[in-house]
C-alpha cells in the first residue's frame, strides 16, 4: 500500500501540490475564523460563505423564479404597477402567501417594491420579462428537478434514458422521434434557440456561400434569419421526418417558400443531402454521445465540397468565466437527457481534426456563456 502511495505523491504535479494546500489552509476552521475577523479578508471570507449559502440554497431560488414565471407574475407586474391585493387576486393566493413570495422576489431582483404597497418588477425580472427563451427554459426545467430528486439514482448507468427528459427529447434516443410527437420540443427549440444563433449572426460571412443546409434546423428559425441577412444564399433544412412539416408551414404562402427547401431524415441512419457548400449544427453536437457526434462530423466532412465550411454554434464546456454552465449545468441536463455531453472547444476542434478538417477556427462570439462558435474549413 505504502508503495502506491509514494509513487503518486511523485507523481503529483505543482498544481495537485497547490490544490492541496489550498484545501488545507481553506478547509481548517481556525483559518476562517481568523479570515472572518481580519479586516483585510473579512470581504473575501463573506464572499466565499455566500457562494457556499448558494450551493446549498440555489434549488429554492429557482422554484421562486418558476413561480414567477409559471403564473405569469413577470409579465402581470410589466404591465404597470400593482398593489398587494391586486397580485393577491392575480395569484389566488392569500395574503401572507402572496407577501412572502413577493418578498422572496425582491431578495433575487425579481421584484421591487419603490413605496409602500405597490409593485414593480426588480432588475432581474425586468430583463427576464423580454427574454423568452430563458422563461421557457424556466418553464421546461420542472422536467429536470424530478429526475434530479434522486442524483444518485440518477446517475447510474443503468438507469440513463429512463428520465422525464429523455422522454421529452424522443429525437436523442437511438431510434430518433419516429412516431413520437415532436411539437412540445420542436415548440421549445423555436422559443430558445434564438438565444444561440443570434450570437452568431452579422459575425459570420453567410453571404461568401453558395448553398447552406442547417442540421436539426427543426421549424427553420435559424434559415429564416440567415435568410434576412443575404438574398443570394440557398438555404434548406434537414431534420426528422416528424419536424420537417413544421419548417414546411412554417414558410408556407411565404417569400422564402421556394427559397427554402426542406429534408427528411436521420442522420444516424440516412445520407444527409448533398451540394451544399455551408452546413451548421446550431446546438446540435453536445446533444449527442461520442461515437454519434464523430460519425455525423465524418459524414459532413465527406460532403462538403473542397473549401466547403463546417459551423458549430452551441455552449461549450471549460468556458471562462462560465465554467458552471458548462459541466455542471449542461453536464447534469445531457446525462438526465439520456444523450450527450458538454464540449470544450479543445474537443470539438480535436475531433474535427480527427475526421479530416485541416483548417478550425473560433469565430468570438458576444456572450460565451450562452454560446461559442467554431468554422472548420475543408
Amino acid at each position: 500500500m505504502s508503495s502506491i502511495s509514494d509513487s503518486l505523491t511523485a507523481q503529483q504535479t505543482w498544481r495537485t501540490r497547490w490544490a492541496l494546500w489550498r484545501n488545507g489552509i481553506l478547509g481548517s476552521r481556525k483559518f476562517q475564523e481568523w479570515a472572518a475577523r481580519t479586516p483585510i479578508f473579512r470581504s473575501v471570507a463573506r464572499r466565499k460563505a455566500a457562494g457556499q449559502f448558494d450551493l446549498i440554497a440555489g434549488f429554492v431560488y429557482t422554484q421562486i423564479t418558476y413561480v414567477f414565471v409559471q403564473t405569469g407574475l413577470v409579465q402581470f407586474l410589466r404591465d404597470q404597477p400593482r398593489v398587494t391585493t391586486e397580485i393577491e387576486r392575480f395569484l389566488d393566493l392569500s395574503a401572507h402567501a402572496a407577501e412572502r413570495i413577493l418578498k422572496a422576489g425582491v431578495a433575487l431582483k425579481l421584484a421591487e417594491s419603490p413605496q409602500d404597497d405597490l409593485w414593480v418588477l426588480g432588475e432581474v425580472g425586468a430583463a427576464l420579462s423580454v427574454n423568452d427563451g430563458a422563461m421557457a427554459m424556466i418553464r421546461h426545467h420542472q422536467l429536470l428537478y424530478r429526475d434530479m430528486a434522486d442524483p444518485l439514482s440518477l446517475l447510474r448507468e443503468e438507469r440513463r434514458g429512463e428520465s422525464e427528459l429523455s422522454a421529452f427529447w424522443t429525437y436523442a434516443s437511438p431510434a430518433g422521434a419516429a412516431g413520437q410527437n415532436a411539437a412540445p420540443y420542436s415548440e421549445l427549440m423555436r422559443a430558445t434557440q434564438p438565444m444561440v444563433w443570434q450570437q452568431i449572426l452579422g459575425r459570420y460571412p453567410f453571404e461568401q456561400h453558395k448553398k447552406m443546409l442547417d442540421i436539426g434546423g427543426g421549424s427553420g428559425a435559424f434559415v429564416e434569419a440567415v435568410a434576412g441577412q443575404t438574398d443570394t444564399l440557398e438555404l434548406a433544412v434537414f431534420d426528422l421526418p416528424d419536424v420537417v412539416p413544421l419548417a414546411a408551414e412554417r414558410f408556407a404562402s411565404s417569400p422564402l417558400d421556394t427559397r427554402i427547401a426542406t429534408h427528411m431524415g436521420s442522420f444516424r441512419e440516412h445520407p444527409i443531402p448533398a451540394g451544399y457548400d455551408l452546413i451548421t449544427l446550431i446546438r446540435i453536437l453536445h446533444d449527442h454521445d461520442d461515437d454519434v457526434a464523430q460519425a455525423l462530423l465524418a459524414k459532413i466532412y465527406e460532403l462538403l465540397p473542397a473549401r466547403g465550411n463546417l459551423l458549430i454554434v452551441e455552449p461549450m464546456a471549460e468556458t471562462r468565466g462560465a465554467e458552471a454552465m458548462g459541466d455542471a449545468y449542461f453536464g447534469m441536463y445531457l446525462w438526465a437527457m439520456g444523450s450527450g455531453r458538454p464540449r470544450s472547444l479543445h474537443e470539438n476542434s480535436d475531433m474535427l481534426k480527427n475526421v479530416g478538417f485541416s483548417d478550425v477556427k473560433e469565430i468570438v462570439t458576444p456572450l460565451p456563456i450562452i454560446t461559442r462558435a467554431i468554422v472548420a474549413a475543408k
